[in-house]
């Protein structure tokens, strides 16, 4: 592996650890028409271009303090001339900037440029310019123009965006053009579009040596009129790679890769769907990467979120629990007082200043809390010294937050303190003291020595000791509880418990294997070769991990005069990525099932293959539903030909007036919902979409009975299209509207009918004739909304102009 040997400024390694943790991202800014930016590119010369992804730890607004080729004016102008900028777009801001390279500095200025008319804002576009070679290096827009109307279906899809895309970086990095590949993978679609407000986004991928350096790349997205909305140019020419040809095929790193997996069992909850609320047992597995060469696991960043990082102990705090859950009651403000003061040794002169009471009912699980919350104020010599605050549960008279605050006062010429074993121990007795029926589930986090190494030094006043909560081995990440101790006394100085209320099965549920869970990741994952740059730094001599130098340079033991080395390795990786799926998902840990995280229901990671549809007059709609789910598929077959069902239509209305997101059922607020109709209960399929209709005023709760699995007219679906659109009110003046229906004496509602078939939504049969009672089809439904979503599209109004 290649090693970069890099000696350092502590100012710029601050900026550098920084960036560090950012991932390398585009922008994200949404855009509306791109500011007429057409990008009639033209390059600036550059002599070795290289860039990286700036972030906001790693900037200087000092522009005297940094050596640039270019000024700010002459960036202004390589900007106006790289991005066609308007000329009423005048520089509002300008930035000018140091970025870390793995062996150099960029400088960048970043451009700020806005318009104005009549005092209100347009528009704005952001741009930045290397500041030593002119190249582009990225830029964002933004346009607050209501007359902006996309169109539908999308005036360019995705295949002709991306040669605008292409032609774009040869015309603006026309040196590099030859140097990426495109990402097949990246910003692909698999869902089409129900609107027009789309955004092609595509990277082209930096290779070396045939090989792709996934962190290096172009990024550029192409909105649906064809306008190149934004570029980020994220590279870096002072890499050297090394030249490796004895690596693992991908069959066999795909095997290593599975070998190296470990599913873990996690709880999780989710905000939306027939589960809310409600803990789900799953099997995670975060990606990984291996050596190349060897098969290795590599150490990676991809481990469990916890609020303190460390070694999660195997056995719990204690093998059973110490006492009873605390049972409800009402607990009064002094009772919740003498809990605080029997739970924690508060200090001589700590004089309660305020007391409050609070009452909570969370909305997703349907349980309501009360709380006590307190604080004192710590003299000493009559001046103020420091100050407490606790919350109490005020139905259980639970101690859950406590925290102790000094003023002015650190470890500093104490002559003895506590250790890190002794810390650990006092926090171990604490959540004994504290948590006693959940002792079970909670595991100490193991904090590394090294974070604490030199504390005194450092100047420190605290360790943190954390706990993890599992429920029958299973991580419950959404809980946490944590200790702070005092390094010099060794007493307590912060205590957070938060274990949120969710019932959990006595037993542990019955679940698929682990080898049958990585199975199925594997599925979910594929494995892909790249390169990866892996810092390591060190300070006099010594190896310094990442959180000892955020330690360092935040009390200020570095400063602009240390040394730091920074050892860069290129390593050549196959690491799992996601394979591109539709939905995020997880995986049911108790039946091996997909679920979306959207709605809680089973899914799948393909889409169905429809085989009745090849060749259909409604081909490209019926796919387009069954995309969205609004149409089921059984054994292949969508069946066209079938009518469809109320469920059916009112789940395809919601979802195409939508644009596609998953309906959320609001009538009740709780963990359970009631029915607004007596025949779609919660654990309906069309639960969510049937009471998101009613609350849109799409229909209405007429005897309370929906009839989910009857048959559907085409005047009723002609009225459900016109509120959707939100004409229904002046369908009534039927007066306005003119129609040549054959069977106009058959149809109730005639202002609904004209305007569906006004708007080319629904078409008359060859006789002329509406035919308001028949009954409608899988396939003529599809058609409908999909004429509903272009007929939207053309009639979203613009202000008038006076």
């Amino acid at each position: 592996m290649k090693k970069v040997m890099v000696k350092a400024r502590a100012v710029m390694l601050s900026a550098m650890l920084f960036t560090a943790m950012i991932p390398a991202t585009a922008f994200a800014s949404s855009t509306s028409e791109g500011a007429d930016i057409s990008m009639s590119a033209k390059q600036s010369s550059s002599d070795s271009a290289s860039a990286s992804d700036s972030a906001p730890g790693n900037q200087s607004n000092k522009a005297d303090t940094v050596k640039a080729s270019i000024s700010k004016d002459k960036a202004e102008e390589l900007a106006r001339k790289s991005v066609n900028i308007p000329k009423d777009y005048a520089l509002q801001g300008a930035n000018l900037s140091t970025d870390r390279l793995v062996d150099g500095t960029r400088n960048v200025w970043s451009l700020d440029f806005v318009k104005r008319a009549n005092g209100k804002y347009v528009g704005s576009i952001y741009t930045s310019i290397n500041a030593d070679s002119g190249q582009l290096i990225g830029f964002s827009s933004y346009n607050n123009n209501a007359n902006v109307k996309p169109s539908y279906p999308l005036k360019v899809e995705r295949e002709e965006a991306q040669q605008i895309a292409a032609s774009f970086i040869k015309e603006i990095a026309g040196d590099y053009a030859a140097q990426v590949e495109l990402n097949e993978n990246y910003g692909a679609q698999l869902l089409p579009a129900l609107t027009g407000e789309v955004r092609h986004q595509f990277r082209f991928d930096r290779i070396v040596n045939s090989i792709p350096f996934l962190d290096n790349y172009i990024y550029v997205s192409v909105d649906s009129e064809g306008h190149v909305v934004e570029y980020q140019f994220t590279w870096d020419d002072t890499i050297s790679f090394p030249k490796i040809t004895d690596y693992m095929s991908m069959e066999q790193a795909a095997a290593k890769l599975k070998a190296a997996g470990a599913p873990q069992l996690s709880y999780i909850v989710l905000n939306n769907g027939e589960s809310k609320g409600k803990p789900i047992l799953t099997y995670e597995l975060a990606p990984y990467a291996i050596n190349a060469v060897t098969g290795e696991k590599l150490s990676d960043n991809n481990y469990r979120y916890y609020r303190v990082q460390g070694e999660v102990s195997e056995s719990p705090v204690t093998d059973k629990p110490l006492a009873a859950k605390p049972q409800s009651g009402s607990i009064k403000e002094q009772e919740a007082l003498d809990k605080v003061k029997a739970a924690f040794k508060l200090p001589e002169g700590a004089e309660l200043d305020n007391s409050s009471y609070n009452e909570y009912t969370d909305g997703d699980s349907g349980v309501s809390s009360e709380s006590w919350n307190f604080s004192w104020t710590i003299k000493k010599d009559g001046k103020e010294a420091g100050s407490i605050r606790a919350t109490v549960d005020g139905k259980t008279g639970v101690v859950y937050n406590y925290n102790i605050y000094w003023h002015n006062q650190d470890s500093a010429g104490t002559d003895e303190l506590v250790t890190l074993e002794k810390a650990t121990s006092t926090a171990v007795d604490t959540v004994k003291k504290q948590l006693p029926w959940l002792t079970h589930e909670l595991h100490v986090i193991k904090p590394d020595p090294k974070q604490y190494e030199d504390i005194r030094s450092l100047s420190r006043s605290s360790y943190y000791i954390g706990f993890a909560h599992k429920v029958h081995g299973a991580n419950v990440d959404y809980d946490s509880v944590i200790v702070e101790i005092d390094v010099r006394t060794g007493e307590v100085n912060g205590f957070e418990a938060y274990i949120q209320p969710y019932a959990y099965p006595t037993e542990a549920p019955t679940t698929i294997s682990t080898d049958d869970a990585l199975t199925k990741w594997m599925d979910y994952y594929r494995p892909e070769l790249t390169y990866r740059v892996v810092n390591e730094y060190s300070w006099n001599g010594q190896p310094i991990p990442l959180e000892k130098y955020n330690v360092l340079l935040a009390s200020g033991e570095l400063d602009s005069n240390s040394d730091v080395d920074r050892e860069s390795k290129i390593e050549l990786v196959y690491r799992l990525a996601a394979k591109p799926v539709d939905e995020r998902v997880f995986l049911d840990a108790t039946n091996g099932q997909w679920r979306s995280y959207e709605s809680g229901e089973v899914t799948q990671l393909e889409r169905p293959k429809i085989t009745d549809a090849e060749g259909h007059w409604a081909q490209h709609q019926l796919e387009l539903m069954v995309a969205y789910k609004a149409l089921d598929v059984v054994d292949g077959k969508v069946r066209p030909n079938e009518a469809i069902k109320r469920g059916e239509l009112i789940k395809m209305l919601v979802i195409a007036k939508s644009g596609g997101n998953y309906a959320y059922a609001t009538a009740d607020s709780g963990a359970t919902k009631n029915a607004s109709f007596n025949d779609v209960a919660a654990g309906s399929e069309y639960f969510a979409y049937v009471e998101s209709a009613l609350q849109q005023n799409l229909i209405d709760l007429g005897d309370g009975s929906f009839n989910p699995e009857g048959t559907v007219t085409r005047e009723e679906m002609a009225e459900l299209i016109v509120r959707a659109l939100g004409y229904n009110s002046l369908a009534q003046y039927e007066d306005i509207f003119v129609d040549n229906f054959k069977d106009s004496s058959q149809i109730k509602n005639k202002g609904q009918a004209t305007i569906v078939v006004g708007l080319d939504i629904m078409s008359l049969n060859k006789d002329g004739k509406f035919m308001p009672n028949k009954q409608v089809q899988r396939a003529e439904a599809a058609t409908a909304f999909f004429r509903y979503l272009q007929a939207r599209a053309e009639l979203q109004e613009a202000p008038l102009r006076m």
